[in-house]
């Protein structure tokens, strides 16, 4: 995938073999999350693709399951584990789980969980990876901003304050290269 931005992110893609993922569909949602992302001057240099072969727990999301998958195969970060559905509740279609919000489960930090049915899923792990990238779980009320807390077609505006922040965070982070 080639970068277009100044501000680099390589990430790992995990995919969970059962979940339903197609190589061809997840790079499409990619792709489509790498162009909403490029209006922060942030271009995707290089995805490590691992494909796992694992047992039925570790299909769906669920908090213990995932600090396993990510101990039993550390990958780079930030990461993307592409997984069937979740088991936590309340149930989110993505959920991202940045530094602040994985200090009791510090095996998460800066990784996003995204199941097969999610809506409009090119905007949500955009939506998903400005969460880790700013260190942030804070919604937008703006209209069509992708931080706001449901995802549409029509949210995909980053404001110029949102790009500065998830360019500083994640850069002080070690999670973007200039």
């Amino acid at each position: 995938m080639p970068a277009t931005g100044a501000h680099r992110l390589s990430l790992a893609v995990v995919e969970v073999e059962g979940t339903g993922w197609i190589r061809d569909k997840a790079e499409a949602v990619l792709r489509e999350a790498a162009t909403i992302l490029a209006q922060c001057d942030l271009g995707i240099t290089s995805v490590e693709w691992l494909r796992l072969s694992v047992p039925p727990r570790y299909l769906d999301f669920s908090t213990p399951a995932a600090r396993e998958l990510a101990v039993a195969a550390p990958v780079r970060r930030p990461a993307i584990y592409l997984v069937r559905n979740t088991l936590n509740r309340p149930a989110f279609q993505a959920e991202a789980i940045g530094r602040d919000n994985s200090r009791t489960r510090p095996e998460l930090a800066d990784t996003v969980w995204i199941t097969v049915g999610t809506r409009d899923p090119g905007i949500a792990l955009a939506h998903e990876l400005a969460h880790v990238l700013m260190n942030s779980g804070e919604h937008s009320d703006e209209p069509d901003n992708l931080m706001r807390d449901e995802t549409s077609g029509t949210n995909t505006k980053l404001s110029v304050a949102q790009c500065e922040r998830m360019r500083g965070t994640a850069t002080e982070n070690g999670l973007l290269q200039r």
